[in-house]
This record gives C-alpha cells, sequence and structure tokens, in this order.
C-alpha cells in the first residue's frame, strides 16, 4: 500500500494507493500555505494516519505530486507561487521520517503524466503528452515510457509558453502565457473585466454557459480559443499519439471541445494532426494520488 499526496493551489488530497492504482482511503483539506509549512505538514500526516487506519494495510511508501518547482532527487519544494513559505522545505524527508518509510516527490503534473502512462490514457502509448488545466496549467511529456526530463532533471513548463506577447503579464515573467490566459483563474479574471460578478469561479462561469448567459458564453468561446491554441502548439512540437485532458476545468471539456478542434484544424498543417487524439483522463477524480503513489512505484517499486 502506497500512501499519495497531491497538493495543489487549493487543496490537499491525501490518500491509500495499491499498486494496482486503487485509491482504496481518501482525504483532503484545503492547502492553506498561509498558515506554514509545519501546520500543512501536521494535517498531511493526520489524514495519514486516518486513511491508513480506513484503508487496513501496511504502508510501503510515500509518493508526493505537488505543484510548482520541485528538486525530486533532493525531495525539495523550489520556489513556489502556490505555496508562499513553503519553498525550501524537504516535504519528501519529513514524511519520510515521521512515518519511517522512503517518500519521492515530483512535480504534479508530472505525477499525473506517470499515473496516466501506467494505469490510464497513456498506457501503451509511445508518444504522450499529459495536460492538466485548473487553477494554473501544467503538463508532461512521456516518450517511449520515460518522463522527459530537461537540462539538469529540470521539469519542462508547459503551461508557460507565450500565446500572445501582449497578453497579461503572469509570475513567470512572461506576458501572455498560456496560462495566463487559459487557466480556470485566468477565466474568471476575464470575466471580471468584462463588467462580470466578481467571485466567480471558473466552474460557476461554465454552470452559467450552459444556461445560456451571453458573458459566460463569451468568456467560454475565448477560453476555447487559447485552449485549442496552446493544444496546437504541442501538437505541432510534439506531433504525440495521444494528449490526456485534466484538471478541474476539463470537467465542463464539453463546452470547449469544438472550440479546441477548429483552432487545431486551422494551425496544425505540418503534421498530422487527425492522427492524435485528445482524450480525458481516465483516473479522474483519482488521477492525483494515483499519480502521487506512481511517483514511489517508479522511483522504489520497479515500474
Amino acid at each position: 500500500m502506497i500512501g499519495g499526496v497531491d497538493i495543489g493551489g487549493t487543496k490537499i488530497s491525501v490518500g491509500m494507493v495499491d499498486e494496482r492504482g486503487r485509491v482504496l482511503a481518501r482525504a483532503e483539506c484545503p492547502t492553506a500555505p498561509e498558515n506554514g509549512l509545519a501546520d500543512g505538514v501536521d494535517r498531511i500526516s493526520a489524514m495519514f494516519e486516518e486513511t491508513r487506519t480506513r484503508a487496513g494495510g501496511v504502508l510501503s511508501g510515500i509518493g508526493i505530486g505537488c505543484t510548482g518547482s520541485v528538486d525530486p532527487a533532493a525531495g525539495m519544494i523550489g520556489d513556489n507561487q502556490f505555496l508562499p513559505g513553503w519553498g525550501g522545505a524537504n516535504l519528501a524527508e519529513a514524511l519520510s521520517s515521521r512515518f519511517n518509510v522512503p517518500a519521492a516527490i515530483e512535480n504534479d503534473a508530472d505525477a499525473g503524466a506517470l499515473g496516466e502512462a501506467a494505469w490510464g490514457t497513456g498506457r501503451d502509448v509511445g508518444r504522450f503528452v499529459y495536460v492538466t488545466i485548473g487553477t494554473g496549467i501544467g503538463g508532461a511529456v512521456i516518450l517511449d515510457g520515460r518522463l522527459y526530463r530537461g537540462v539538469e532533471g529540470a521539469h519542462p513548463e508547459i503551461g508557460h509558453h507565450v500565446i500572445d506577447p501582449s497578453g497579461p503579464p503572469c509570475f513567470c515573467g512572461a506576458h501572455g502565457c498560456w496560462e495566463s490566459l487559459a487557466s480556470g483563474r485566468a477565466l474568471a479574471a476575464w470575466v471580471r473585466t468584462q463588467g462580470g460578478i466578481d467571485g466567480l469561479d471558473a466552474y460557476a462561469i461554465c454552470s452559467a454557459a450552459e444556461r445560456g448567459d451571453l458573458l459566460a458564453q463569451q468568456a467560454v468561446a475565448r477560453e476555447a480559443t487559447y485552449l485549442g491554441l496552446g493544444l496546437a502548439n504541442l501538437i505541432t512540437l510534439f506531433a504525440p499519439e495521444v494528449i490526456a485532458l485534466g484538471g478541474g476545468l476539463m470537467g465542463s471539456h464539453h463546452l470547449f471541445r469544438d472550440g479546441i478542434l477548429k483552432i487545431i484544424r486551422a494551425t496544425c498543417g505540418l503534421v498530422p494532426h487527425e492522427k492524435v487524439r485528445l482524450e480525458r483522463t481516465a483516473l479522474g477524480e483519482d488521477a492525483g494520488l494515483v499519480g502521487a503513489a506512481c511517483v514511489w512505484l517508479h522511483r522504489y517499486g520497479g515500474l
């Protein structure tokens, strides 16, 4: 039994996962990074105890998928826009010491890609791209069964390639990167600039679009365009067999699909884009936990 920790900008999920990728028990809480790292580790540990008791198995190890920059080799969290004050912490070591088992950490998008490649949409796929679209945008590339890493093991920041240099500024230093234009947070920000109700999140905007709200429908159309441009760039760059789409915003995938495909057809003329399958992630709400467990299995379990 592997303990999985999925740390996002909004919530932390913890669960127990078996060696076939099945979630046996799960719990979650708000991320609340402003309460400090020690508080976060305490809450994660409490959820571990709860889920381990409910699952009733023996804990073999801990896998962590964490938003933002991480150093997998050292087990540390890097500078992180979504987790202020947590940068420099060795979370893998902290949890390993508490539970006396080995622990491993990866960026959450890399973790999700590993899970989908092992047990989901990317299984038996040689060239596979995983994209998660929620509060931010993350992604990872699997080539011939191996997670692609950059120089010094760096995680490629797919969500921060520039779509429109005249677009809004992002914490990454760019203007008009994919995340600043097409994330759930960007969708809500654009609606506010158009006089929409302050405080509406992406889920509420998508729901309003389905009810016929004109501004929400305009926001959805704009979102589909920017999602399409980013995905078209990935298709042109990697020509993958499959792109798996996950994250909270993809719960409304049906609202964006036609617009995405229109952009891809119009802009991917140099690669066989019609052969690229765009699919929802197969692991659903369990993707984060299963991916986190897969991080440990890849490091220590021989997967």
